[in-house]
């Protein structure tokens, strides 16, 4: 007897017309592992998110039953809607498709605790950046050497050498590390020295360190201040008969009782340019007394 050949089975409508069977977007039984992979990761994100099905077919624009089959893994979401599911459940085409990203330099670990955040609700993600906060605050200060914030004065200075006058300290923050120079602590200002009168000992460029009178001992003769005559600041020695350069060329500076000579502070000595603090200590001396500034 010969063998009939097996027909395919076929489903008989009411009305009695044969049914194909039902189509799947999955022609290839290769892929179904895929598919389910997929529908899983769909339904994980969904589910992150606080989503039902329901919610995800509204966004996108399709059934329930749709996304339904996605996470069973009979069909797979068309291409057309893949960049509109990814926004809602707020994860990258990579992650759907459970694809390395190229660009991703995370570890396993790493990627797993930004996954486990984005789980967590805004409460506790907030929880959770207030204590790295704190975290990278212990490392700066464990980190950071000491530092200490003067201003640099690149313009006028003004301080009253009678006491009647308010010295105004306008400039720029300067950082600098106390360990390199002790006079660093007693001081309060740095500027530049301008011209060569007060050569060898102060030459131009020179940045020196200024602690502000009144504040500091008054100055005696003798001992180098910095001073403001009119408009001009300058570095001179204190002398009963007037201000002295260290440069012979350069005649003393006499004043008649009409004129105002104001004293800025005690000249301590010369910045080593070495004691200015590099760019990344002074973010963290910053980062660290942002609070003292509120």
């Amino acid at each position: 007897m010969k063998k009939q050949d097996k027909k395919p089975m076929i489903t008989v409508s009411k009305g009695g017309r044969p049914e194909p069977p039902a189509k799947s977007n999955i022609s290839n039984p290769v892929r179904l592992k895929d598919a389910h992979a997929v529908g899983k990761r769909i339904k994980y994100y969904r589910e992150r998110q606080g989503l039902e099905q329901k919610d995800v077919a509204s966004e996108v624009g399709i059934t329930a039953n749709a996304v339904s089959n996605w996470e069973n893994g009979r069909t797979r979401p068309d291409f057309s809607v893949v960049p509109k599911l990814c926004d809602i459940l707020q994860i990258t085409l990579y992650e759907l498709y459970g694809i390395d990203n190229p660009l991703n330099t995370y570890t396993a670990k790493e990627q797993t605790m930004i996954e486990d955040y984005r789980g967590l609700n805004q409460g506790h993600q907030l929880t959770v950046d207030n204590l790295i906060f704190s975290l990278k605050a212990a490392e700066f200060v464990g980190d950071c050497p000491e530092i200490i914030k003067l201003t640099f004065c690149d313009k006028s200075l003004a301080a009253g050498f009678d006491g009647g006058a308010e010295f105004e300290d306008e400039g720029e923050p300067i950082y600098l590390y106390p360990r390199t120079n002790t006079a660093i602590r007693q001081a309060d200002l740095v500027f530049p020295v301008n011209g060569d009168s007060m050569e060898p000992e102060f030459h131009d460029g020179d940045m020196v360190l200024v602690e502000k009178y009144p504040g500091c001992p008054e100055l005696q003769y003798g001992e180098v201040g910095a001073f403001m005559v009119g408009n001009s600041t300058y570095i001179k020695v204190l002398e009963k008969d007037g201000l002295h350069s260290y440069n012979e060329k350069y005649d003393t500076m006499t004043f008649s009782d009409e004129e105002n000579v104001y004293l800025i502070g005690r000249v301590l000595g010369i910045l080593d340019p070495e004691s200015i603090a590099s760019d990344k200590d002074a973010e963290r001396y910053e980062a660290m007394h942002a609070a003292d500034d509120e």
